[in-house]
């Protein structure tokens, strides 16, 4: 027979504080009261409710500063991203957990290399020009290759305006690239990779969906299987 496990008092002293946030009793801008006062209103010590105001931090809700009062904050999109990070990496160290997150940014991509097909303005398509040429000039520097490369994929994301899609692209290279390491032959390695990005651009500078998330998804292979024979 399971015994139930008993929920922590700072447990319940977040769901509650939780609740009268988002019925805005503290609405967003606003302190909370302090550690003392919060120690008398739920009758509890120190440590339980700043266990309570740290998993709120988590989760994006108050905003601590030393010798502060908490503050309500907005949650954004890398706050509910950052909370998933310890499960992402547990999740990494499953044996098929980073071909699982490959295949989520490949799904994710491939859908924004054809937005931006149907939708990027002339402007954007200029700035995601200016991304290759940099990834370019990089192709002989391993590390700054590296740095363009993620540079060249954040720019086509900010494509459709979705803080989530940016805040999910950065969470995913976050994750993955700790898997990683720099190639033993960069130029070959960078100059593949390079022209992987320009076939994309190409195909979106072509107002083509159909070739850009075809381009997008040779690319985003072609780093997977290069990463397989670098482990």
């Amino acid at each position: 027979m399971k015994i139930p496990t008993r929920r922590k008092l700072s447990d319940d002293i977040r769901m509650q504080l939780e609740e009268m946030i988002r019925d805005e009793v503290y609405p967003v801008g606003t302190a909370l009261p302090s550690e003392r006062e919060m120690m008398e209103m739920f009758d509890v010590g120190r440590p339980s409710i700043r266990e309570a105001l740290f998993a709120l931090e988590k989760m994006g809700l108050v905003r601590i500063k030393t010798g502060e009062k908490a503050k309500v904050t907005r949650p954004t999109p890398r706050d509910l991203l950052s909370s998933l990070s310890g499960m992402a990496n547990l999740l990494l160290d499953q044996p098929q957990g980073v071909e699982d997150f490959e295949q989520a940014r490949l799904f994710m991509e491939t859908s924004i290399a054809r937005h931006a097909a149907l939708h990027a303005t002339e402007e954007q398509v200029e700035v995601l020009h200016e991304a290759l040429l940099r990834n370019q000039e990089a192709i002989p520097k391993a590390r700054l290759f590296a740095i363009t490369d993620v540079a060249f994929h954040r720019v086509l994301t900010e494509i459709p305006g979705n803080a989530i899609f940016v805040a999910m692209h950065d969470a995913l290279v976050d994750w993955l690239i700790n898997q990683r390491r720099l190639p033993s032959d960069p130029d070959t390695s960078n100059r593949q990779s390079y022209d992987g990005h320009a076939a994309v651009f190409e195909a979106i500078k072509a107002r083509d969906p159909d070739a850009a998330a075809q381009a997008m998804e040779k690319h985003l292979a072609n780093a997977q299987r290069k990463f397989k024979l670098m482990k």
